[in-house]
């Protein structure tokens, strides 16, 4: 927790910005700004890109550090000039490209020509990649801005907290004594405190969703291959995948309209054109949740570690699912649960990283696992994760490697068929649960029930979830809730969340408070 006496320099600073802000242009603020109501702005001339990129900057420059909220590693020395090329643009066709100044906040592990990639590590402080990675790639032909790096979990080996040798420790706007969780915490912290309309995170096992929940934001992993995971630092390839963070339902509808693309260097994207989709945005529909089957995965509440308060608000959830017009099955649990998920791990980071390392990123100032552990240039809690990468496996039953792809790994084989049956028996659209059993915890704590139920049913059978604010506990702690679909059914969960969102409006902003209760 900040010192007390440090809480009215934040309030002060705060009040200074938005009273500074409030004027600018005289008619337009970005201040949670959705990607639409920007772009009205800009048609209507009432705000210019390069305001709105000077808008964000400010606030980064004033609040991130002020704070130590610490959720920004480096800025985009280009983006003013980016913003006025595309002012330029838009007063010579009068015509906007479809992610138009949308401001982005991207993940330390996405290659991003002319900023720092490094994944959290000192280990790769100042390489700066030759290419975008694919998705980067994907937003800055659309239109977006790239307006800054955010930090991360190092190498994102926590789900639990955003701290890296790079960064430092992240914290939680809401409340600045909580984590944030990780691995996609810098994101997270970044786009709930209004530094950018929209983030890019990666999730191998909960690193989209858990940061997302833990501030309030909607967080979507998609389905293995329909985001391109090329130019992303990998933690275990075959289960990462890269996705949206955002402060609206909507938001994330329209930039995952320009993630989802085949990219014939990843080919698992291929798999994506047995599922054609339309524009995501027609799926937002405020009576989406009408005659929809949705199940409540009771294994993940009904445990004595889950937190009184978000039980709580997962019953309050369900009567406003079925206020909304939902018919809900509950309970709803996955029979041999225990035996199907035993063992349904499946990751080797040496030989990920070391394929990275040499093939991507050859000018990288390590080349290796064994380089960086040799260098030293890591914080002291993972270095038990990065040895135990590079031993030799002891069990005959490791899982390290070869890892097969998501869709043809017997084990998640397995669990994906079991679950797709027990969904088509009981006519099952979409299944929900806490995103985290328990509210965020304190920075340093890392023995409280942690509570993170995003470890195994999305990841482990490559289908996309969603999660989405469902209230705050302790009155200032957010929580969120989960929709889990089969493959591929990205429309489907954004148009429940949508009307889940639209019929709740859970999600406030926060006051970057000093500290929790």
């Amino acid at each position: 927790m900040l010192p007390r006496s440090n809480r009215a320099i934040v309030w002060m600073l705060w009040a200074a910005l938005v009273n500074s802000t409030t004027a600018l242009a005289g008619r337009y603020v970005p201040t949670e700004s959705t990607i639409a109501g920007l772009q009205e702005a800009l048609v209507q001339h009432n705000v210019t890109c390069r305001q709105v990129v000077e808008y964000y900057q400010g606030r980064i420059r004033s609040i991130d550090q002020s704070t130590h909220l610490n959720a920004i590693v480096v800025l985009a020395p280009d983006a003013l000039e980016q913003a006025d090329r595309l002012d330029q643009r838009l007063a010579k066709t009068g015509q906007l490209l479809p992610l138009q100044c949308v401001t982005v906040i991207v993940k330390d592990n996405y290659e991003t020509v002319g900023l720092q990639t490094a994944a959290g590590s000192l280990a790769l402080k100042g390489y700066e990649p030759k290419t975008d990675a694919f998705m980067v790639e994907r937003l800055k032909a659309a239109g977006a801005i790239v307006l800054a790096k955010s930090n991360m979990a190092e190498w994102a080996f926590s789900p639990y907290k955003t701290e890296s040798s790079i960064g430092g420790v992240t914290r939680n706007p809401y409340a600045l004594d909580r984590v944030p969780a990780g691995s996609s915490g810098g994101t997270a912290a970044a786009v709930s405190a209004d530094f950018g309309a929209v983030g890019l995170g990666s999730d191998t096992g909960n690193s989209i969703r858990g940061p997302s929940s833990h501030t309030a934001l909607v967080g979507l992993r998609p389905s293995v291959g329909l985001t391109s995971r090329r130019g992303i630092v990998p933690l275990f390839a075959h289960n990462d995948v890269g996705g949206p963070m955002t402060r609206t339902v909507a938001d994330a509808a329209t930039l995952l309209n320009v993630l989802a693309a085949v990219d014939p260097e990843d080919p698992v994207t291929a798999r994506a054109l047995q599922y054609p989709h339309a524009d995501y945005r027609t799926y937002l529909d405020r009576q989406g949740l009408v005659g929809a089957r949705i199940a409540v995965f009771r294994r993940y509440v009904d445990t004595s570690t889950t937190d009184p308060e978000i039980r709580a608000l997962l019953d309050r959830a369900i009567a406003d699912l079925k206020a909304a017009g939902a018919q809900i099955i509950d309970p709803f649990d996955l029979v041999d649960y225990d035996r199907l998920t035993h063992g349904v791990w499946c990751g080797d980071f040496q030989n990920d990283l070391n394929h990275y390392l040499q093939t991507r990123a050859s000018d990288a100032p390590v080349h290796s696992l064994d380089d960086v552990i040799q260098s030293g240039l890591y914080l002291p809690y993972i270095d038990g994760d990065l040895h135990t990468a590079a031993a030799a496996p002891m069990d005959p039953d490791d899982r390290r490697s070869p890892c097969e792809d998501v869709y043809t790994d017997p084990p998640k084989v397995a669990l994906r068929a079991a679950l797709t049956q027990a969904m088509q028996a009981l006519r099952i659209d979409a299944i929900v649960y806490p995103t985290w059993s328990n509210p965020p915890r304190r920075v340093g704590d890392m023995t409280s029930p942690a509570g993170d139920n995003s470890q195994i049913l999305s990841p482990q059978t490559g289908w996309p979830a969603i999660t989405v604010p469902m209230g705050y506990a302790q009155a200032t702690l957010p929580a969120g809730l989960t929709f889990l679909g089969s493959a591929f059914s990205e429309g489907t969960l954004l148009r429940f969340a949508y009307a889940y969102e639209q019929a709740t409006q859970h999600r406030h902003p926060p006051t970057l408070a000093a500290g929790g209760p």
